[in-house]
């Protein structure tokens, strides 16, 4: 039970928490009014890659680094159902590797180095960037690239510089949002669509009820 000394303190907490919810539902649903599109479109190049016998890779920085460990997750072991693992790598999971290239090269090169050496023609690299302004994640669509690879950016604000160096064969999924909290929680709604629309293509599972 909430329990306080001050009520005008919790009910002033309880106003701004609630603003929060409000917030996270109300760009949801500009989201959903904006993106859907090409969250399919995404999805069904993520599928397809799969099919085919390629990997997805991806990467971020911050909670878009757990973003991109947290798709990489649920393809490996499952997003709802129990199902085959699917092949996918988080490049931001492996700290000895991170911290060397950050070390010993270039903090910006930590996700395109590791592309270079495991990305391969039409693998698809998930690159995560609120602003698309990360150096790291611009360099590591270039690599990309470089490996003939497709790229699907989730980003938000205006786009940042991603925009500009993508492909025609790649996909931009842009939350339309200004605050990062807000973008991100959107992201990972957008990757829960993603891993959902991979079980039901590749396994039949989740079958919708009208």
């Amino acid at each position: 039970m909430l329990n306080t000394k001050d009520p005008e303190i919790m009910t002033s907490l309880l106003e701004r928490i609630k603003y929060n919810f409000s917030e996270s539902i109300q760009t949801k649903i500009n989201a959903a009014d904006a993106i859907l599109p090409e969250v399919t479109v995404a999805a069904e190049k993520v599928v397809q890659c799969l099919l085919d016998g390629h990997k997805i890779l991806s990467c971020g920085n911050g909670g878009s680094a757990c973003d991109a460990m947290h798709f990489s997750s649920e393809m490996l072991n499952r997003y709802k159902h129990e199902r085959p693992s699917l092949p996918a790598i988080a490049l931001t999971a492996d700290m000895p590797t991170l911290t060397s290239i950050a070390n010993d090269s270039n903090y910006n090169e930590i996700f395109a180095k590791q592309i270079r050496a495991l990305g391969h023609e039409n693998d698809i690299l998930l690159a995560i960037s609120t602003s698309g302004n990360s150096p790291n994640v611009l360099n590591a669509i270039k690599a990309a690239h470089d490996r003939r690879m497709i790229v699907v950016a989730l980003t938000g604000y205006d786009g940042g510089k991603i925009p500009s160096i993508l492909r025609d064969e790649d996909i931009e999924i842009r939350v339309p949002a200004y605050d990062t909290a807000r973008i991100q929680e959107t992201h990972l709604l957008v990757i829960h669509c993603i891993c959902d629309v991979v079980d039901f293509q590749l396994f039949g599972s989740g079958e919708i009820s009208s």
